[in-house]
């Protein structure tokens, strides 16, 4: 057992560990017993991965300051106790110094372990690891009714386990969660294959998912890229320790522009494991293009530690307060934009078509995709069984679609037309979208999609004093 971030190993570090983490929880209850009881309880964090805007609170937040440490890794059992707001960048550090790495790492460095859990996340491992909650095996959560509670697979609160995930905050926040470690290597051999046409990507896509494996050589990383109808990539990682020369996408080489290529085979690339876990952060996938981060002679002056998600996403904050974007481009004499940032899910035999009838609806390019299933289970000749907030089919292969950017808004459409026709669309291709975005489902049809009956009992089982908000008011209407 390992301590990191202290001198020295064995039972006394890892005590101490934990005492720092009591305390932080100690610090946490207080704060809780201090809001108001009319007031929305929210945390006092500096940010956020979230992309709705909400109502303003005058109420003081959660002091989670406590909570943002990896308290223990045990290298032997490859497994991490962790605290729930410590940040996937904090994590992949303490961990791949034991050549060990969580089963999923969401993209960007800022999400933290219990945002992507709460609130879903996902990788190029989750065609074959699944989601990150699936990896945790057991969590401390503080409910609404003021408790601090520990949820397991199988134990008295495995109804909460279950319901956990995509409930945003509304049964609880975690404060610690134990999860999963796998062996990683210390490079990734990448090859990007070029398609014309996304139905080719998507019978590739489904075929080596099935195999894990392309043209003789094992793939443990997969997602993809597309640019327009005629241009989309798979990007196919393999794992491995032989040395040799590595790419670095983290200064004036961008990443996704590497992928691109106009030969019938592969193009081939290598990454350390830590640049390839975070290849999408330093311009937030192609977002920061939106900044000029792109250009050659901006990007050559733009502090490197400033070419990173979390302070484009600052910039972002700072647009929608003051709608900066929509100013210029009303100098310019054009509309208002409407923002459409979103990941959806639909199953993997929809994907061409849903791909279609976005790129012919909604002039966004490019776009993310991202194979995912949900995770075998642990134990041999047992089904895996459906999260009931997020309810994807076990054995059932699903991709991930995101695109984030915005589209000129029309005279006389309703609020949020582009982002009301992708969630019709979505539902009719049998998929699910992430809530981390703006949302305008009725209040029936989100509750058959997001829980229903099942959301209903949670909240009055852990909520029983409706001190959290409901996941239709958080994620819907904005409170």
């Amino acid at each position: 057992m390992s301590l990191l971030g202290k001198a020295g190993h064995g039972p006394a570090a890892y005590e101490s560990g934990f005492a720092a983490h009591r305390e932080g929880v100690q610090r946490l209850l207080a704060s809780y017993r201090a809001i108001p009881r009319d007031a929305d309880v929210r945390l006092a964090k500096k940010t956020s991965n979230l992309f709705r805007a909400r109502a303003k609170n005058t109420a003081p937040g959660l002091d989670v300051s406590g909570l943002n440490k990896v308290i223990a890794v045990d290298p032997v059992a490859k497994t991490a106790d962790v605290a729930g707001m410590t940040t996937y960048e904090d994590l992949v550090a303490a961990t791949l110094p034991y050549g060990l790495s969580p089963l999923v790492v969401p993209q960007l460095k800022t999400i933290t372990l219990g945002g992507a859990v709460t609130g879903l996340g996902i990788e190029s491992t989750s065609f074959r690891n699944g989601l990150p909650h699936e990896s945790v095996l057991e969590m401390d959560v503080l409910t609404g009714a003021g408790e601090i509670i520990t949820a397991t697979p199988d134990g008295p609160n495995a109804d909460l386990f279950r319901g956990f995930p995509n409930s945003y905050g509304t049964l609880g926040y975690s404060t610690r969660l134990k999860i999963e470690l796998e062996t990683v290597q210390p490079y990734v051999a990448l090859r990007h294959l070029r398609f014309h046409d996304v139905r080719e990507l998507e019978a590739t896509l489904t075929r080596i998912v099935d195999e894990r494996s392309y043209d003789g050589e094992r793939v443990d990383y997969l997602d993809g890229v597309v640019f327009t109808a005629e241009e989309s990539y798979l990007t196919l990682g393999r794992q491995t320790d032989e040395p040799g020369p590595v790419s670095d996408y983290t200064g004036m080489d961008i990443y996704y522009r590497s992928i691109q290529h106009d030969s019938g085979a592969p193009k081939r690339d290598r990454l350390t494991i830590g640049d390839y876990l975070w290849r999408w952060d330093t311009d937030w996938f192609w977002c920061s293009r939106a900044f000029g981060t792109q250009n050659p002679r901006i990007r050559r002056f733009w502090p490197k530690q400033y070419r990173r998600s979390s302070f484009y996403w600052k910039l972002v904050a700072l647009d929608r307060r003051y709608h900066i974007g929509d100013r210029l481009e009303a100098r310019k004499g054009n509309p208002p934009q409407e923002r459409v940032v979103q990941d959806i899910e639909v199953p993997v035999e929809r994907i061409a078509d849903f791909v279609d009838w976005f790129l012919r609806e909604i002039p966004i390019e490019p776009i993310w995709l991202c194979p995912l299933r949900l995770r075998e289970p642990r134990v041999p000749g047992t089904t895996a069984r459906p999260w009931p907030l997020y309810p994807l089919e076990p054995d059932r292969t699903y991709v991930n679609v995101g695109f984030w950017s915005a589209v000129p808004t029309v005279l006389g459409q309703i609020e949020g037309a582009a982002n009301r026709a992708i969630e019709q669309t979505v539902t009719e291709f049998d998929g699910h979208k992430s809530l981390y975005s703006d949302s305008y489902y009725d209040q029936d049809e989100f509750a058959a999609l997001y829980g229903g009956d099942d959301y209903t009992e949670l909240k009055k089982r852990y909520d029983p004093d409706q001190r959290l908000l409901d996941l239709y008011s958080k994620a819907v209407q904005r409170k």
